[in-house]
């Protein structure tokens, strides 16, 4: 049997492969505004979700006293989606990746004031690495024509960071995981859905299936992330999150030839080398 950590381990591993596949189906439907692509995004993901609710019958509600986290999700959560969009749109796919994959350094820093969560003094010291090393992506420079693109990934990453910090609130409420998902998405849908009606934009048929396939992928993404967060507390597990600057430097390179500069991959080569020293770390608890 396996404990709760090794689940939420191998939960958040999925997780990350999958948001990986959703990066690049989304690079790869071309220069449609982020907004449409969230929301096909979302919509995808809402409808899958709403159908595993739909059997469960009775698991269609929620706790009233959850409103207020299950909002903040929401509205973190859609801010994270658009940051990152913006980003995997005008940088290399890893880059954009990772720099959404600050996200557990802001899980384990808001777990830590809003949720009471311990933080020992080497998993602060690991996130303070790993957030040195996201610089050397970032490149923080007037000269660099993607800092913009840059900061919106990190954006992204604080929107994602909070709305996973909602997840793990939720989780310990015993509030449903599915349910979480479709108010995530419904939300998502219905913010963004104004706008899409002003600027939409007519897609391909490689187009309209690419989004469809990145909201598929999404939703085993959510999935994953939010079951990761139920099982162990952000401080265990979330810098295996960090297993997606892997997964997506290798489909860039296979689907568009990117490579990586050098202070991208001495950017990686640190917050992967933290990644695995936090790992031997978890092993002895």
């Amino acid at each position: 049997m396996m404990s709760q950590k090794q689940k939420g381990i191998c939960c958040i591993l999925l997780s990350a492969f999958c948001f990986a596949v959703m990066n690049l189906l989304v690079k790869m439907s071309g220069d449609l505004p982020s907004i449409q692509k969230s929301f096909f995004r979302n919509l995808v993901a809402m409808i899958f979700a709403l159908s595993l609710i739909l059997k469960e019958k009775d698991q269609f509600h929620f706790q009233k006293k959850n409103l207020p986290a299950l909002l903040i999700r929401s509205i973190a959560g859609t801010i994270g989606i658009l940051g990152n969009y913006y980003a995997v749109d005008h940088l290399l796919l890893s880059d954009a990746s990772m720099l959404n994959k600050l996200s557990p350094f802001f899980v384990i820093i808001f777990s830590y004031f809003f949720l009471k969560e311990k933080v020992s003094l080497f998993q602060g010291a690991s996130v303070a690495i790993a957030f040195l090393g996201s610089l050397f992506i970032i490149k923080p420079t007037f000269s660099n024509v993607n800092l913009f693109a840059a900061m919106m990934g990190v954006m992204g990453g604080l929107g994602a960071g909070i709305a996973y910090t909602a997840v793990r609130y939720l989780g310990t409420k015993g509030e449903n995981k599915s349910f979480i998902i479709v108010f995530f998405s419904a939300f998502s849908c219905i913010v963004t859905a104004p706008f899409l009606m002003i600027d939409y934009h007519p897609m391909t048929v490689v187009q309209f299936l690419c989004l469809m396939g990145a909201g598929l992928a999404a939703a085993g993404g959510q999935f994953g992330i939010t079951f990761a967060y139920t099982y162990a507390p952000a401080r265990e597990i979330s810098v295996y999150d960090y297993s997606i600057v892997i997964f997506s430097a290798i489909l860039g390179f296979l689907f568009f030839g990117q490579i990586p500069d050098v202070y991208s991959f001495i950017g990686y080569f640190i917050i992967c080398g933290i990644a695995i020293l936090s790992f031997f770390y978890n092993k002895k608890d």
